[in-house]
């Protein structure tokens, strides 16, 4: 007899109510949402029991019902894949939008489009002619980083535009303003890059770090690179983001204005840092696939001369390093920058040059390379490219690179026998002599570095350094030949009568005299009167001072030099501590006093270039370290607590409020008292040791005078006057 209904009995299901596992299974179904009580009861009971190796139970119950009425069943597609379905559907979407909008020319490009709001970055794409899926954040599109106020003001016409949750969605509001262009729409759709600036921010940032980048852009092309600047960014010839980005992080400490300066000196810049970011995702994509590695592997190398400059060590030894074994597969080491061995293996090595200009694009690629490594490398390690594995010429002269001259390579490589004393006029200008000079220090290093790698004691101040093999040799190149063979016309570093220092001239006069300290430190014995490298070394120190005091006469802005001028003025530093130490000792108070105002001096000038440098504050730090012993041992009154002027040729106008950072950004800023035009100069140490060995003679300090040159104010945002052309 059946059973009577009773009033709690469910009501019958209409068709296709049930969900899709219980009907293929004809079982009962309550059709509870979001999963039936039979498909629970079955997953329950499934989970009960562990699963067999290899296979795990589902996480919920696999229960599903007919789509709602009206919207369609979503396809039996991964999330992830679903998502770059989509992606590359919006990618051809826009190129078809791209191309009907005709961006075939400069005139139509993201400048002639692009409308500054209050320095908001806009724009979609990558640029270099890649797509999304090839940035190196991954793919997808990446929508610009414009916020909607700067939207709204670059399309003051779309009142239409709502966003999401308002009364009306976007997706079915009218538009209404076809006849009027949207800026951000065609900086959006013609390509730029969303993380740089906007272009014309973009031209002025490129246009400091020719202007002032001491380092990097000795790498490019510059008429080229700026003429590529006006393609459109999808075009091949466009320069690679990664360079457009390092250039920002480089261009930043002369024009950012986000920076803030921590107590150890080290900076925080968040424009920079951005840029940093974005240059590093290149390179780790590139490590990862070798794609696009030469234009990559050139912002690497300006990224690195910026770390240099930040002082990030870490980070300096590591580019390093990466650098170096990045070009040897490349053969940039190899006369021509290329060789035919091994051309057939695909992708392992870089095509031959396809003209002048990229020939010797890659030549100083490399030797920028090598000047890295040979710098960094200055506190004893070994360097990464053996001296004897580069067989690269050296590199035109910068007139004739820039020029596109058609003359013959450089007959001059590290193999030419008389390379650092025959300098060919038609193949030398500041920069290649500059290169010589830190070419000579890298050797110096590695004299230093392989004979206390193989000696069975290290040096000592009573050793006579000249019974060492090739150390004879080796300080006859340093102290003396390099520098009396330059041409006459980069015999003395001069200021022209606009105002303007060569850089890369004062280098040369700079770091031969730092080798010579490297070298022969480790012999110094200030007891000894007849002691060679002791002379040597307060020669050395007195030339670094010299010419240190010499531009201090003018009011050129000393945070242009190269920042290897650092390592130079704490290498001097270096050897006036420990002359003051054995003044100390002796109980010389006079000229230990004179030898305080020599080391205040440049510590003052580290302090001053690292007011927009870190590695200037970081070197001046090193220095307090080593001025413990002396500062615990002097009985002069504050030693460390002196005011500028520190010597008796410093002018009023010298360092005037717009040139000092008004915030001490390290120890106390020097004060001595003034040298007397009597009293001893910072020449006067020679005395202690009698006269010096033959050398190159030095010219009174008195006897100097003062340049005319161009009042150039102490600009940080870059927009002034530039003392240093490049």
């Amino acid at each position: 007899m059946p059973k009577a209904a009773t009033s709690s009995a469910r009501p019958a299901l209409r068709r296709n109510q049930a969900c899709l596992s219980c009907r293929k299974r004809k079982l009962k179904c309550d059709a509870a949402r979001p999963h039936c009580g039979t498909c629970v009861k079955q997953w329950q009971s499934l989970i009960s029991v562990p699963p067999p190796v290899g296979y795990a139970h589902p996480t919920e119950p696999q229960c599903s019902y007919d789509p709602v009425e009206g919207l369609p069943i979503a396809p039996n597609v991964e999330p992830t894949e679903r998502i770059r379905i989509l992606e590359e559907q919006i990618s051809q979407l826009k190129s078809q939008l791209n191309e009907a909008r005709n961006y075939d020319s400069r005139s139509t490009s993201p400048r002639r489009a692009h409308i500054s709001q209050n320095g908001h970055r806009i724009g979609s794409g990558s640029s270099n002619g890649q797509t999304p899926e090839s940035s190196p954040n991954g793919g997808g599109i990446v929508l610009p980083h414009a916020s909607l106020d700067a939207v709204h003001q670059l399309s003051p016409d779309s009142t239409g535009s709502l966003p999401r949750g308002s009364t009306s969605s976007p997706e079915l509001r009218q538009v209404t303003r076809q006849s009027v262009p949207d800026p951000l729409m065609d900086m959006l759709f013609a390509g730029w890059d969303p993380d740089l600036p906007d272009p014309d921010t973009l031209d002025h940032y490129i246009d400091i770090f020719f202007k002032c980048d001491p380092c990097g852009s000795r790498i490019l092309h510059r008429p080229s690179f700026l003429a590529s600047m006006h393609l459109h960014p999808k075009d091949p010839n466009y320069p690679h983001p990664a360079i457009l980005h390092a250039i920002c992080a480089s261009a930043s400490r002369w024009a950012s204005q986000e920076i803030v300066t921590l107590p150890d000196g080290s900076r925080r810049d968040k424009f920079a840092d951005l840029h940093v970011s974005k240059t590093r995702a290149y390179i780790d994509r590139t490590m990862a696939t070798g794609q696009d590695i030469f234009p990559v592997m050139q912002a690497c190398i300006i990224l690195s001369w910026y770390f240099y400059q930040e002082g990030r060590w870490v980070e300096v030894w590591i580019f390093a390093g990466f650098q170096t074994r990045a070009a040897v597969p490349l053969r940039l080491n190899y006369p021509g920058t290329f060789t035919a061995t091994g051309a057939s293996n695909p992708g392992a090595y870089l095509a031959p040059p396809k003209d002048l200009q990229e020939l010797e694009s890659r030549r100083r690629t490399w030797w920028m390379t090598i000047m890295f490594d040979r710098i960094v490398s200055v506190g004893g390690w070994l360097h990464g490219v053996d001296e004897r594995d580069i067989g690269t010429e050296f590199p035109l002269r910068r007139i004739d690179y820039e020029t596109n001259a058609s003359i013959p390579s450089n007959p001059q490589d590290l193999f030419t026998p008389d390379l650092f004393t025959h300098h060919p006029p038609l193949y030398t200008d500041a920069f290649i002599l500059f290169l010589k000079a830190v070419m000579l220090f890298g050797r110096v290093t590695d004299y230093n570095t392989r004979n206390n790698l193989r000696a069975n004691a290290p040096p000592s101040k009573n050793q006579n350094p000249f019974a060492l093999p090739g150390f004879k040799e080796l300080d006859q190149l340093v102290v003396q030949d390099f520098l009396h063979s330059l041409p006459p016309e980069f015999k003395h570093w001069e200021i022209t009568t606009d105002g303007a220092l060569d850089t890369d001239l004062y280098m040369v006069h700079l770091v031969p005299h730092a080798a010579t300290i490297t070298l022969h430190n480790p012999y110094l014995n200030f007891s000894d009167s007849t002691n060679t490298s002791t002379r040597r070394c307060l020669h050395a120190t007195r030339s670094i001072l010299a010419v240190y005091y010499r531009l201090s006469e003018t009011s050129l802005d000393i945070t242009r030099l190269h920042p290897f001028a650092t390592i130079c003025w704490y290498l001097a530093a270096v050897v006036q501590t420990q002359l003051c130490k054995y003044y100390i000792e002796i109980g010389d108070t006079v000229r230990e006093q004179t030898v305080w105002g020599e080391i205040n001096a440049l510590r003052f000038a580290m302090l001053t270039y690292g007011s927009r440098s870190p590695i200037g504050t970081r070197q001046e730090r090193l220095l307090q370290g080593l001025m413990t012993e002396i500062v615990r041992m002097t009985t002069q009154m504050q030693p460390l607590e002196v005011g500028v002027p520190l010597y008796p040729f410093s002018h009023a106008g010298v360092f005037s409020k717009e040139t000092v950072p008004r915030e001490a950004t390290g120890a106390p800023l020097p004060d001595v008292t003034q040298y007397d035009t009597t009293a001893e100069s910072p020449t006067a140490m020679a005395a202690m040791v009698g006269t010096m060995a033959p050398s190159p003679p030095t010219t009174s300090l008195s006897n100097w005078a003062t340049p005319s040159v161009r009042s150039v104010p102490y600009a940080h945002n870059g927009h002034n006057g530039h003392a240093y052309p490049h």
